[in-house]
């Protein structure tokens, strides 16, 4: 339960972290509203926790959570993943968790075709 908690309040400074600086430096100040309203809306909080918990940790993504992840988009997903593995805690395993990432994305891409 400790790492569960540990989890939320990581996730929780992350997506902080993630709202205050990525649109500044990956899309136009203008654009910045539009893109975090359209990306940050469309995936829930407990499929938000399981995406990270299963590309930083060794959790599982429920297949209940891909058409969320597909739906918010290739490009809010990679946004938000490359912020969070550029972080100093993670970065040495960089290449491990953006292979997790694509393989999730392929995973749920799949998954959803077919459901």
């Amino acid at each position: 339960m400790t790492k569960l908690n540990r989890l939320v309040v990581v996730s929780f400074i992350v997506m902080g972290l993630v709202c205050a600086s990525v649109p500044v430096s990956a899309v136009e100040e203008g654009e910045a509203k539009q893109f975090w309203d359209q990306c940050l809306i469309k995936i829930s909080p407990k499929c938000t926790l399981d995406i990270v918990e299963g590309i930083f940790g060794n959790g599982t993504v429920a297949d209940s959570c891909c058409p969320e992840l597909i739906q918010e988009g290739k490009l809010c997903y990679d946004i938000l993943t490359n912020y969070i593995a550029d972080r100093p805690i993670y970065i040495s395993r960089r290449t491990e968790f953006l292979k997790k990432r694509d393989d999730l994305w392929t995973h749920c891409g799949s998954a959803s075709k077919t459901a």
